[in-house]
């Protein structure tokens, strides 16, 4: 339902925005705002979940979704927009946005074994990824579609606000049934143990610097999320938006298929190669989107990054998940994420600079460029780090 509704929105926000009179750098600053806030609010929410409860947190986001949702359809102000974003949960990307996603991967993992891990996380990014494809197929669909019977393209893609919220509504009752089987029990190992940022000295040095890398990889990544690459298109080839919706329905489902592929790799390779064997060709192919003289070949190569774009999403997760110890999760994956939504939170201002000079391939070539060094030193850095299920076994003592 969550990524549903991300998809459902992020075709049409950059739209909606620009028709509620924001200028293309007001676009920018928005979403950069939105992932700005969304940085501030997860780290609050994810360092306190494990004690303060995992469900509880879920519940809280929920609550800032539906907020959100309200305030964009409510208003055309820029500043109560701002205030909304920076506070709310609103997804520019169609990615996960807010505590949500850290607080399940530690619930998660929670439940099941090491070995389990990786693929469980591949199954968990496969559904999102099915329903981000979907949500974005209905939501250029539905605004092409009330455009086509009259109503202004304004209140076309307000239309999409409202199912937003409705969503927000849907996951506030959802949570309320979550099992408590997720929650650390009061009398864990965290009892006694010196915590920042909730996390143990001996976690916080690893976790510290996965999230510097990460942070880079997400700079990157956010110079091209789906809203601003979804406007890309629009202005580049003059597509309409149920085209664009269609567009990322397929690239979406081709993601979620390339995750659901890391678990079987990770077994073969480990972790660490599959994030980085994968990433640096989908990388290569996002520089050449921009390339193509074409929309038929833009369309091609961009689904062939999707193809293989998400095969290390599950499995970084699964790496954070397995370096830190059960009372810490939620910490560890709200610490990365919170990293990411920082390294994020710039780019969609600079990307939206860029389009509005225009220097329309600048995007795609810096974004790829600036990924690819993430992973040469996230292998130069990690590649000996093995996970409890990738080290070999103790040898038996001999009498």
């Amino acid at each position: 339902m969550r990524l549903f509704c991300y998809g459902f929105l992020s075709v049409i926000l950059a739209l909606y925005l620009v028709q509620a009179g924001l200028s293309d750098k007001q676009v920018g600053l928005l979403v950069s705002l939105t992932l700005a806030g969304d940085a501030v609010v997860t780290l609050w929410l994810t360092t306190r979940a494990d004690r303060f409860g995992r469900r509880r947190t879920l519940i809280v986001g929920a609550l800032l979704m539906i907020g959100a949702g309200l305030v964009f359809i409510l208003t055309r102000n820029l500043f109560l927009l701002m205030a909304a974003a920076i506070i709310g949960v609103i997804s520019p990307s169609g990615n996960e946005i807010g505590p949500f996603l850290s607080v399940e991967q530690a619930g998660l993992t929670h439940l099941i074994t090491d070995r389990q891990r990786t693929t469980t996380f591949a199954w968990y990014n496969l559904a999102g990824s099915f329903a981000t494809a979907t949500g974005a197929l209905a939501g250029g669909w539905l605004s092409q579609g009330l455009m086509s019977s009259g109503l202004t393209p304004y209140n076309s893609y307000r239309a999409v606000l409202v199912g937003y919220a409705l969503g927000g509504l849907i996951l506030l009752v959802i949570f309320n049934f979550i099992s408590s089987a997720i929650e650390i029990p009061a009398t864990g190992g965290a009892q006694g143990k010196p915590f920042t940022l909730g996390l143990s000295r001996s976690s916080r040095g690893i976790i510290l610097r996965l999230s510097a890398l990460f942070s880079l990889d997400a700079f990157g990544g956010a110079l091209v999320v789906q809203s601003l690459v979804a406007y890309w298109f629009h202005l580049r080839f003059g597509i309409a938006p149920g085209v664009i919706g269609s567009i990322f329905f397929g690239a979406n489902i081709l993601a979620g298929f390339s995750a659901l592929t890391a678990g079987w790799m990770a077994k073969k390779i480990g972790l660490i190669n599959t994030m980085v064997f994968t990433h640096i060709p989908s990388n290569i192919l996002l520089i050449l989107v921009p390339l193509m003289p074409t929309l038929p070949l833009a369309i091609l190569v961009l689904l062939l990054r999707f193809s293989i774009s998400q095969m290390d999403v599950p499995t970084r997760q699964s790496y954070t998940m397995a370096v830190v110890s059960p009372e810490e999760r939620s910490a560890a994956a709200g610490v990365t994420s919170i990293a990411r939504s920082v390294g994020a939170a710039f780019s969609p201002a600079v990307t939206g600079f860029l389009l509005s000079i225009p220097l329309l391939s600048a995007p795609f070539l810096i974004s790829g460029g600036l990924k690819i060094i993430y992973d040469l030193i996230l292998y130069y850095n990690f590649r000996t780090m093995k996970p409890p299920e990738e080290r070999a076994p103790a040898a038996p003592s001999r009498v």
